[in-house]
C-alpha cells in the first residue's frame, strides 16, 4: 500500500515538472518571437512567382486579378477570390512562419517565411 502512494507521488512530481518545463518553453517563444515580421511568398502553380515584405501595407491582385490579398500590420489576408467556395477568404489572417492561405481552384498559395530564411529555404520547406 505504501509503495502506490509513493508511486502516485513521484507520478505527480513528474508530471508537474513536465508541465512547468512546457510552460516555460512556450511563454519563451512568445516572449522572444520574431523582431522583424519577415514575408510572404506567392506561389501560382507550385512556382514562386513573388515575395513582398510584410512591413509595407499594400493590396495586391494575384494570378491576372482572379484573387487581391492584403498586407496589413505584418499580417496578410486573401480579401478577394473569383473561385466558387471562397474558402481562401474564409480563413484567418496569416503572420507566423510557415502560415499559409491556399486557393486550391485558382492554385494559389501564400506562405509567411522569416526574414532570416534564405531564399532557397523558403522555397523547399
Amino acid at each position: 500500500m505504501e509503495n502506490k502512494k509513493n508511486l502516485r507521488k513521484n507520478d505527480l512530481l513528474l508530471l508537474l515538472i513536465v508541465v512547468v518545463v512546457a510552460a516555460a518553453i512556450c511563454a519563451l517563444r512568445l516572449w522572444l518571437g520574431d523582431k522583424h515580421p519577415g514575408y510572404v511568398t506567392v506561389r501560382i502553380d507550385g512556382e514562386v512567382v513573388a515575395s513582398y515584405d510584410l512591413s509595407e501595407n499594400q493590396e495586391v491582385e494575384l494570378n491576372g486579378g482572379t484573387n487581391t490579398m492584403r498586407i496589413e500590420d505584418g499580417t496578410v489576408k486573401m480579401i478577394q477570390a473569383d473561385c466558387p467556395d471562397k474558402l481562401c477568404m474564409k480563413q484567418k489572417a496569416i503572420s507566423k512562419n510557415r502560415e499559409n492561405i491556399i486557393c486550391l481552384p485558382n492554385n494559389i498559395v501564400l506562405q509567411i517565411a522569416n526574414q532570416d530564411e534564405s531564399e532557397l529555404d523558403a522555397v523547399t520547406n
